[in-house]
């Protein structure tokens, strides 16, 4: 057991894959820990080490901390089950061992750069997810002046924000400069203009990293695509060196940096290796003439959605060549560990000698979160069958947007699936799994092999703890499902559900 204690704040725990492994446990303080705050700050440096030894044995988990126990699905140390019975359904809950864990891991797997893990907040923007985060030592990217101001609300610093979106309006912009966040990438030429002239009115230098887009094809979904030409995204690679010239010129602007993100979701690390040797050397010429500070190599690391569940164990991860289960897409490869991509992107980015940037948000959270749904009502038509359940697509749309897989799993599982860890033994049905909105694209599973469904059955929709509630709607004016977070044995509400009066509560009468 080595524990360490130095002067920033940096309260994180990583269990070891393994009972026969030494656990590196680190609680770091701030300086000012032993002023007047020191019992306080004392007493939680020293709970979060009781946590994480507490932990460290029992949380041996790749990807996520969700393990049947005693035939009850767990968070943690939490059975599901008490918290769906104390808050409630449709809810979201998510693993705060899980998102630090992952944290922690690719923290350490880039210790050979100079570099800065900048969490991107579109994908789970809680408050309390933000401060876990902030509390860790994440820094942040942002898409949107509320996405700044949900930072500095989580107590982040605005000077390890990075600002990035193609379309910042004014008062968005004059936002950012006033906080002094850490840069603004730039979109387009227009942008640049735009900024140069808010920032001279203001009397205020703007620091700027243009986006570059590579044009490359990252191989996945459309939607999710963002680095080739066919895109919204970014400056095309020929029109860099002029576009860098021209803000170099610009009284009101300094160059910091260089940007690129090819897109979300990438399950290969040929797409992120590719683009990263197609735009090292323009970096590398740009640097020679100005005073370039960082490279930011985007996010867009995937996670595991199909085998989620099994995905958790290190067993499932002995088999390095994981391909996809189903019939279309069995040559598509479904996981990459945090080690082979950076093991891809570590060597060209080395010899850059620069500061490197990273924008995880899926990577952080995504395994790290379920929606829990209970059960409504069974219904058999002459050809289906299907699970009605409380949740919806307004709940989580990836399903119905996407046509993304989701691992579902019943929070109460057999003796024969509990000793499997969800490899449930027993006679399965296909089922059809969908909401109560009135879409037939309100579903969340199609022709679903599951264990035989009842009403009032609790289940888990696995993976969502990205893109879920954050693209939530009041589509048939449903309320907001509610937020908790666990940790440990401990589990808290972190957002409140919406209910009927909080939905017409901002509407007025027309006053004319």
């Amino acid at each position: 057991m080595l524990a360490t204690v130095s002067h920033r704040r940096d309260l994180s725990f990583s269990p070891s894959s393994t009972q026969n492994h030494p656990v590196l446990i680190c609680v770091t303080l701030e300086k000012d820990c032993f002023g007047e705050d020191a019992e306080t700050s004392t007493r939680d440096a020293c709970a979060t080490l009781r946590f994480a030894l507490r932990g460290a044995k029992r949380l041996e988990s790749c990807v996520h901390f969700f393990r049947y126990r005693y035939g009850q699905l767990h968070c943690e140390d939490v059975d599901l089950a008490r918290v769906a019975d104390k808050f409630g359904t449709p809810l979201y809950v998510y693993s705060a061992g899980t998102i630090l864990d992952h944290y922690t891991r690719l923290n350490a797997a880039l210790a050979p750069l100079d570099h800065l893990i900048c969490y991107a907040v579109k994908a789970n923007s809680n408050r309390a997810i933000l401060r876990l985060l902030a509390d860790a030592g994440a820094s942040f990217d942002i898409v949107s002046g509320g996405e700044l101001y949900r930072v500095l609300a989580a107590g982040g610093d605005p000077a390890r924000c990075t600002f990035a979106g193609v379309g910042k309006s004014r008062q968005e912009i004059e936002y950012a400069l006033d906080q002094r966040v850490y840069s603004f990438n730039v979109e387009s030429e227009a942008e640049l203009e735009y900024i140069d002239r808010i920032a001279g009115t203001k009397h205020s230098r703007a620091p700027v990293a243009m986006r570059v887009n590579p044009d490359i094809d990252p191989r996945t979904h459309e939607y999710i695509s963002t680095g080739s030409r066919e895109n919204k995204f970014g400056i095309a690679l020929d029109r860099i060196p002029a576009a860098y010239e021209r803000a170099a010129a610009m009284r009101n602007i300094d160059v910091v940096g260089v940007q690129m993100h090819i897109g979300s979701q990438i399950t290969e690390a040929a797409p992120f290796a590719e683009a990263i040797k197609k735009v090292a050397p323009i970096v590398r010429d740009l640097k020679s003439r100005y005073p370039i500070q960082f490279f930011s190599i985007g996010g867009g690391l995937g996670i595991i959605y199909e085998s989620s569940f099994e995905s958790g164990a290190r067993e499932w991860w002995d088999d390095t060549t994981i391909r996809s289960k189903s019939k279309r897409d069995r040559e598509r490869k479904i996981a990459l560990s945090i080690h082979e991509y950076v093991d891809a992107i570590l060597p060209p980015l080395r010899e850059l000698k620069l500061r490197i940037l990273l924008e995880p948000g899926r990577l952080l959270v995504g395994n790290a979160g379920v929606l829990l749904t209970r059960v409504r009502y069974i219904k058999q038509t002459g050809q289906k069958k299907f699970a009605i359940v409380d949740a919806g697509m307004n709940d989580l749309i990836r399903p119905a947007l996407y046509h993304s897989y989701h691992e579902i799993v019943p929070c109460k599982a057999s003796s024969a699936a509990d000793a499997g860890q969800g490899k449930n033994k027993n006679p399965t049905e296909k089922i059809d799994i969908v909401g109560p909105v009135c879409e037939s694209g309100d579903f969340f599973a199609l022709d679903r092999e599951m264990p035989e469904l009842h009403e009032g059955d609790l289940l888990a929709i696995m993976s969502a703890g990205a893109y879920g509630f954050v693209m939530a709607s009041n589509y048939n004016s449903r309320p907001l499902p509610a937020e908790a977070l666990v940790r440990g044995d401990r589990f808290a509400l972190i957002r409140k559900r919406q209910t009927w009066q909080d939905l017409v509560r901002d509407e007025v009468e027309a006053s004319w």
